[in-house]
């Protein structure tokens, strides 16, 4: 069953020896981004620090900052575990007796994704309205010196769309600007801009939520990747194998994680903008100040003893990598049950997510590369991939150094570059211009001569089996190890 809150996460993390506690007084200013990223570098615990200046809360970093982690955050030996229990919904049927019998204990679990309404809530064991809502409260982390201020990183922030009720649950970060405003950085292809969107053309107000630090499957959901119909509090309830608990806000229609650490409740006024960043980014540099909507507070509610959960991003491989790699090996069965010939994808995190995809493919076809380039750009958040490299199938893919081998002896630049126009990540500062550039596509799979490739086509070097298995025979006697 899920953790009930951040803490158990926390106690579970301290008995395994994955989290230390940092006692000395470290400041939110730079200095807990500078100890969080030497230790994130060196694959190094969680940090817990427990006296931060001038606060009266607990900060925590790096959760989720290894493969390990990831998995004991969502309960999981393996994260292909989980992609495989997606795949048995999905195909999940009930056309004979034995198939229904199989059925039963899928949609017991189903029954438990459904989030369970509370009237009482740890979140709101202290609640501030009106003038005492101040978020100079909370150690809010300035990460790096080129900030435009502190931000906000780790928020689950909720809306509803104002036509259809639907929920969204995304991560957006928040630069505070003064005890009772922040900025709201929704990228313009996300679920919350779109809701947004929508309440500015009715001249509305949208109200939204923040849940900072609900248990670690509800924070995972918020950056997954979802398809649009698909409420994140639901999956969250699904890696969890029960139900989220929510509760109503004390100021505005929407509902929060009831375990949540902290709760900032608000809206964004229509045709409301304010200059918001720099901030230092995933992608290892400042992401350019631009003008976004303003989230007004409208209460501030928190647990007793709350603990504040923060990241930082920066150069990788930072804590966001771990994240984005359980998002990569969670998602590419959806994405085979699409595109059935992958047969393996990395996201490497050299990358940044965005930048660079390796994708191993069962060809059949002439132009079967293509293709499958093409059609990754169609789907969803990879329409932001700015490179896609498509392999063979025996190719290992996440294998950088068999990658750059085959790419470097696969591939004509002339012949196998594939160029494409489109949208692009509102952080990708190479592009010409905002959300809009262009993707290049590389084909280093074997050629066809089908593809118009004549000449003959080398066979990759490699020992003859029998010969390697007598010397692995012989091996522990020849003193080379």
């Amino acid at each position: 069953m899920g953790y009930r809150n951040l803490q158990a996460f926390i106690s579970r993390l301290e008995q395994l020896g994955e989290l230390k506690r940092v006692s000395a007084p470290v400041s939110p200013r730079l200095e807990i981004t500078e100890i969080t990223d030497r230790v994130c570098k060196q694959g190094g615990p969680a940090l817990l620090f427990e006296q931060v200046p001038g606060y009266g809360m607990p900060v925590l970093m790096n959760a989720f900052g290894s493969r390990r982690r990831m998995c004991l955050a969502l309960e999981t030996d393996s994260l292909d575990d989980i992609a495989g229990e997606i795949v048995s919904f999905m195909e999940a049927e009930a056309n004979t007796l034995m198939k229904k019998l199989q059925l039963l204990p899928k949609l017991a679990r189903l029954g438990r994704m459904f989030p369970k309404t509370v009237s009482r809530a740890p979140c709101q064991q202290v609640v501030l309205t009106g003038d005492r809502v101040d978020l100079g409260k909370l150690p809010v982390l300035t990460c790096w010196p080129g900030d435009g201020g502190p931000f906000i990183t780790l928020p689950v922030v909720i809306t509803q769309h104002p036509e259809t009720g639907r929920r969204n649950v995304g991560m957006y970060r928040l630069q505070v600007y003064d005890a009772q405003t922040t900025g709201m950085h929704w990228h313009l292809h996300k679920g919350g801009a779109q809701h947004y969107r929508v309440a500015e053309a009715r001249g509305e107000r949208l109200p939204v939520a923040v849940a900072i630090g609900p248990d670690p499957a509800v924070t995972f959901a918020a950056t997954a990747p979802l398809p649009e119909d698909i409420d994140e509090i639901l999956f969250a309830g699904f890696l969890r194998g029960e139900p989220v608990e929510l509760v109503p806000c004390v100021s505005q229609p929407l509902s929060v994680p009831a375990e949540s650490q902290i709760v900032l409740e608000g809206y964004v006024e229509p045709g409301e903008r304010r200059r918001e960043g720099p901030f230092g980014d995933h992608t290892g540099y400042y992401s350019l100040p631009d003008d976004y909507p303003v989230f007004h507070l409208t209460a501030l509610t928190h647990r007793r003893n709350a603990v504040y959960p923060a990241t930082i991003v920066g150069r990788p491989p930072m804590e966001d990598c771990f994240m984005a790699k359980a998002t990569e090996r969670i998602f590419l069965p959806l994405i085979k049950k699409t595109l059935p010939e992958i047969v393996d994808l990395n996201l490497p995190v050299e990358g940044v997510f965005h930048n660079l995809a390796f994708v191993s493919i069962d060809k059949r076809y002439p132009g079967h590369a293509r293709k499958v380039m093409h059609a990754l750009w169609g789907l969803g958040q990879m329409m932001f991939t700015k490179i896609i490299v498509i392999f063979d199938k025996e190719v290992d893919v996440q294998d950088l150094g068999q990658v750059l081998w085959r790419l470097g002896n696969n591939v004509d630049p002339k012949r196998d570059a594939v160029f494409a126009e489109g949208p692009v990540d509102a952080l990708d500062h190479a592009a010409p211009l905002p959300h809009y550039g262009s993707k290049m596509g590389i084909d280093a799979t074997r050629k066809w001569p089908e593809e118009g490739f004549t000449r003959p086509w080398p066979e990759v070097i490699d020992m003859d089996p029998e010969i390697k298995r007598k010397v692995d025979e012989l091996w522990p006697s020849l003193g080379l190890t």
